[in-house]
């Protein structure tokens, strides 16, 4: 699963935003069906999270003791540090990995309330890219006053000893294998692909990809909150970000403070019950945009009166064409558009309504002009691969991270085709890519240390859930199924589209959370906003 949260424009010039908090299967988030998992499926998980003893272990006392040593890091108002963690906790002398952190001093006026940490998902987004580029300077003024802005690249990420697979010419090649195979040929050129991509992980990073998981990630945490000087760590964590917080809170339920996971995951459930769930989301997203889509005077998909049904429909013959005859770009490496390329630019667009209406041009100049460079312009900033063919390392920690947490939804092409109806159940028009793109982590050079279980962090101070009701990327039920589990969760819902709710124009989620930050005051549990 790739869930991450980012502002940034795109490439076009045209002003339009997109917000992607993305949470695609590509990358092969996934379980199987060990009886743990299977219970899992049913959202009861045989086990919860245990939290860690209170005290600090003699072997880790040096790393709590850090302080880093703040710079300048060329971003006007940002200084950066780095900071070392274990490589494996239970093994504390066996090496360090580095991790590299920014902040934004508190710029007051006001009592400062110390660090705010952020994460906007992925795994693999950059923090860091976020913090500086977004949240640092966008977040409401009043938490910049009263908090220093703070971000950590999770280990694995970026600037924290980044996990890197293949290059830019590879990475190409991986995003335009066709995750619809139509027969043994084309299915065994799949499971190349995602066999040549597993083995550039491994290559690179055969140590640190051992450790890598959501766990060791949280428990880095705590080791910058010790260094911050924070005595409870204060966190706001998108998508993705929502596991990484509430398995901070599971851990060390004493050391949570104002926590808030918007666009929340249910980390009860197996990867693929996961997945179709997901499969499920997306497809909520394209019905809300399809019945937008045939009101707007340049819809290709359909006129007035066109069923959201018919929309998906012509959408999936227009993907079918994609299979079969890839249509140019004029993008300067000569790539085309493919079906997989099409269908990634589409989903890319579902995270946010604001990107609908580039979606419809796109599409448009797609279907009735032969030019496909609006949506593989979707698809690349989806990848975040740049104008000079570079990738960041987002899609490398992703697989990285979902592999370890949880074992291989499929072990093979034949479990694949045997889901295939439950996924295109759930969405008649992505099921069948999703599905297959699940099979991913079958063939990861090392096994899945985690396993799906509840989180409850008994004892934690009041945490905020947040869920939006047309999620494409983590469906709204899971918002509703960790505020479940958390036991001192504060459900705060946003009927709406698109992917997590805090700064995204409600001005009744922004003064929600808002007064929980600033004041430790949590929205009354199953609050709701539209």
């Amino acid at each position: 699963m790739h869930t991450r949260r980012t502002h940034r424009r795109t490439r076009t010039g045209t002003g339009v935003a997109l917000l992607a908090a993305v949470a695609l299967l590509i990358s092969g988030c996934s379980s199987g069906n060990s009886p743990s998992t299977a219970s899992a499926a049913a959202g009861e998980a045989a086990a919860a999270l245990a939290p860690l003893p209170h005290s600090t272990p003699a072997a880790l006392t040096p790393y709590y003791k850090q302080k880093p040593a703040w710079r300048d890091c060329g971003v006007p108002g940002f200084q950066c540090a780095t900071l070392k963690v274990p490589l494996d906790y239970a093994e504390p002398s066996a090496g360090d990995v580095r991790l590299a952190l920014t902040r934004k001093k508190a710029t007051g006026p006001g009592k400062r309330l110390g660090s705010l940490l952020v994460n906007p998902g992925g795994p693999g987004g950059s923090a860091i890219g976020y913090v500086q580029a977004y949240a640092g300077i966008g977040y409401p003024a009043d938490v910049r006053a009263r908090y220093d802005m703070v971000a950590v690249d999770p280990r694995g990420v970026a600037g924290s000893d980044p996990v890197e697979c293949l290059d830019g010419p590879g990475m190409d090649a991986f995003t335009r294998a066709d995750v619809t195979p139509d027969g043994a040929k084309e299915t065994g050129a799949l499971v190349a692909s995602y066999k040549k991509f597993a083995e550039g992980c491994g290559a690179d990073a055969p140590k640190l990809l051992r450790h890598v998981s959501t766990v060791e990630a949280a428990r880095d945490m705590d080791i910058v909150r010790a260094a911050l000087g924070d005595e409870k760590l204060n966190y706001v964590g998108a998508s993705y970000g929502t596991f990484l917080g509430a398995t901070y809170a599971g851990l060390f339920p004493g050391r949570a403070g104002r926590l808030v996971l918007d666009g929340a995951m249910d980390p009860s459930l197996s990867a693929r019950r996961l997945n179709i769930e997901q499969t499920e989301g997306f497809d909520t997203a394209f019905t809300a945009f399809a019945k937008d889509c045939v009101r707007q005077s340049d819809c290709p998909l359909g006129g007035r009166g066109t069923g959201a049904g018919q929309v998906g429909e012509n959408l999936k013959a227009f993907f079918e064409k994609l299979d079969t005859r890839p249509i140019p770009t004029g993008d300067a490496d000569g790539r085309r558009l493919t079906e997989s390329l099409a269908t990634i630019g589409v989903i890319a667009a579902m995270y946010d309504e604001g990107a609908w209406q580039q979606l419809r041009e796109a599409l448009t100049a797609a279907m009735r002009e032969n030019d496909g460079a609006g949506l593989l312009l979707l698809s690349d900033s989806y990848y975040e691969r740049d104008a000079n063919g570079d990738y960041s390392n987002l899609m490398f920690a992703n697989a990285a991270v979902n592999c370890l947490d949880l074992p291989p939804a499929f072990d093979s092409p034949d479990e694949v085709r045997r889901a295939l109806p439950a996924f295109e159940k759930a969405s008649p028009v992505f099921g069948e890519g999703l599905a297959w793109a699940s099979l991913n982590c079958a063939y990861w050079p090392v096994r899945a240390t985690g396993e799906a279980q509840r989180i409850e962090a008994k004892g934690a101070a009041p945490i905020v859930v947040v869920g939006t009701t047309r999620d494409p990327a983590t469906p709204y039920r899971w918002a509703e199924a960790l505020a479940g589990q958390l036991s001192s969760a504060r459900l705060l819902t946003y009927e709406g589209d698109g992917h997590t709710a805090y700064g995204r124009g409600s001005a009744c989620i922004d003064s929600a959370i808002n007064a929980y930050l600033l004041a430790g005051t949590p929205p009354k549990d199953g609050k709701r906003c539209s």
